[in-house]
């Protein structure tokens, strides 16, 4: 009899944050790697945000705190949803969780009963598909091409709900792909969910201020109000705000689903950190100007990256419309040999190759779902970008 539950055997451990630790080990260890594993902005936590989080900290707001969220964070929320989104919101149908991540998970676990499908079109992040087998349901993949923009279509999702369908995890702008969904994009799907009422929503917008080329953000439940009642719509200051390590993340929902996910948290984590929600209030309410600024330096490093590579031999590379991956097909290098000799018939070998003879940590698009792709984070500095293309390039020219 082993010690470890069943639950854990069907999960595996993340696969990005495995390369990121990797690429640290051997950069400790004395190596030139460049990690563009981590979905973790390069910018530093604004000024104003981090003296919020000092005056908490002085005027010793440091207590527990309500389990999902002071009043005053859930107040600031349901005004930013007012103003970006056109979705009104009371506190009471307001989440605010460790992490987008936790957030996510609170609402599977609450909902999730042995059997529940799950649809998550794929590429996908990586932690979907094990959450949902965490809370004891079934994923559900739908394949979404480079053909098709990595977008889901209106006749693909409805040959995926079935009676047993619980929810549809949609993010957009996509980690790992970067693609957009347009209104009309997301009203054909829409419609489609408007048939199935038994069919909840689940939404992942953590890149809602990351849209490029004019291209304009919109959530499920702001294009079709009739899916308000059984949809969540989730995000966070994580990527946006360059808060990462702060932790929070937040949701809006029907209260049925927002009290059972308070229910969960308050035997788990309890609250979020004090100081990193007083923080997310300045954040949401204070100056935006910034969001503008480093949306134009993203842009910039995706048409660098973008250009760089797909001039290298065997590597496709779509243009994104937001986020800060990208996510080139690499098709054409499958079958070939490296200049040390790997064979590459996989994309987790392209990876593993890439890494050992040029020192360029990327993630295999088998994590996601889709092959034979991988991940680049740009979310770093163009002066590193345009070197780790120029490794790209070296490892693709030399591909026999």
């Amino acid at each position: 009899m082993t010690f470890l539950s069943e639950t854990l055997s069907r999960v595996q451990p993340s696969p990005t944050i495995a390369v990121t630790q990797k690429a640290r080990d051997l950069r400790a260890a004395g190596h030139d790697v460049i990690g563009l594993g981590a979905g973790e902005p390069d910018f530093d936590t604004p000024n104003n945000i981090k003296a919020a989080a000092v005056a908490a900290i002085e005027a010793g707001k440091t207590k527990y705190t309500a389990v999902d969220g002071i009043p005053e964070l859930k107040d600031a929320i349901c005004a930013k949803f007012a103003r970006e989104n056109d979705l009104n919101y009371m506190p009471s149908q307001i989440s605010v969780g460790t992490g987008g991540k936790q957030i996510l998970y609170n609402a599977l676990m609450a909902t999730l009963n042995p059997g529940d499908e799950v649809i998550i079109p794929a590429p996908y992040w990586v932690s979907y598909p094990d959450m949902v087998r965490l809370g004891g349901g079934t994923p559900v993949v739908v394949d979404c091409p480079m053909q098709s923009g990595f977008r889901l279509t209106p006749q693909a999702l409805e040959a995926a709900i079935t009676p047993r369908t619980k929810w549809l995890i949609f993010n957009s702008p996509s980690n790992p792909t970067g693609a957009g969904y347009s209104h009309s994009d997301l009203k054909a799907l829409t419609d489609v969910l408007m048939r199935h009422p038994h069919v909840w929503v689940m939404t992942d917008d953590m890149y809602e201020h990351l849209a490029y080329d004019g291209f304009t953000f919109c959530t499920p439940a702001q294009v079709e109000p009739g899916l308000i009642s059984r949809t969540l719509t989730c995000n966070g200051v994580s990527k946006s705000y360059a808060m990462t390590g702060w932790r929070i993340g937040y949701a809006a929902g029907p209260e049925v689903l927002i009290n059972a996910m308070r229910k969960l948290q308050s035997q788990s984590t309890t609250n979020p950190s004090s100081i990193s929600q007083w923080a997310t209030v300045e954040a949401l309410t204070g100056p935006q100007e910034f969001l503008i600024e480093r949306r134009l330096a993203f842009q910039k490093r995706r048409d660098l990256v973008v250009a760089r590579l797909n001039a290298c031999p065997g590597i496709q590379c779509p243009m994104p419309e937001g986020a800060f991956y990208v996510y080139p097909s690499i098709a054409d290098c499958i079958g070939k040999t490296t200049a040390g000799g790997k064979k590459i018939d996989t994309d987790a070998d392209f990876a593993d190759a890439l890494l050992e003879e040029q020192a360029v940590a990327v993630v295999f698009g088998a994590a996601f779902g889709l092959s034979p792709h991988f991940r680049i984070s740009y979310a770093t500095s163009e002066a590193l970008l345009a070197e780790a293309c120029d490794r790209i390039r070296a490892f693709c020219d030399n591909l026999t």
